[in-house]
């Protein structure tokens, strides 16, 4: 149900995703639905989860294998390509709160966590500072994503070299740390 339901997010958007439209599209009644789910904040909180597991996954598989520049790189494109191409999950998980560290929502986002931590050891980052480059990383990437999902780039430049460019900063400034 919650696949289902990431999926029609996806298609429609979070904020258009609804329990009387997930029951249309499994062929269910609504009420029925409430067996799987709690409701549609659960509903939303099992995509959350969903999707930030999908993006520890794709994040972590992606940087397999390199280091510094060539992980962040790696690292930014396997987000941004997470975000476009399931842009309705991806809103799920902004502004999640874990109830507890056993929440699949703790788990899954420790992953993701877990990933551009690994890309930040290519980089002398100092320990006090690891938490505001993941900030930093997590408001490039997103910022990027989720305009361009948005449309926010209606000017000629290619949108792929300017996302190049982003991650020829983010690297620059990673290493003058």
């Amino acid at each position: 149900m919650v696949a289902a339901g990431a999926a029609l997010a996806d298609e429609v958007g979070l904020a258009n995703l609804t329990m009387g439209l997930l029951a249309e599209r499994v062929g269910v009644r609504t009420p029925s639905l409430y067996k799987h789910v709690g409701g549609q904040d659960d509903l939303n909180r099992r995509i959350a989860a969903l999707a930030l597991s999908e993006a520890a996954d794709a994040v972590g598989g992606a940087v397999q294998g390199y280091a510094g520049r060539d992980a962040l790189a790696a690292a930014a494109r396997a987000v941004r390509a997470f975000v476009l191409e399931h842009p309705g999950r991806y809103a799920a998980t902004i502004g999640v709160e874990p109830s507890g560290p056993d929440d699949p929502v703790a788990t899954a986002a420790q992953r993701l966590l877990g990933a551009f931590t690994a890309v930040l050891r290519g980089y002398e980052i100092g320990e006090s500072d690891v938490d505001h480059a993941l900030r930093m990383l997590r408001s490039l990437c997103h910022g990027f994503a989720t305009l361009q999902v948005a449309g926010g780039f209606q000017w000629s430049a290619d949108i792929d070299e300017s996302f190049e460019w982003l991650i020829a900063f983010a690297d620059r400034g990673l290493r003058a740390i």
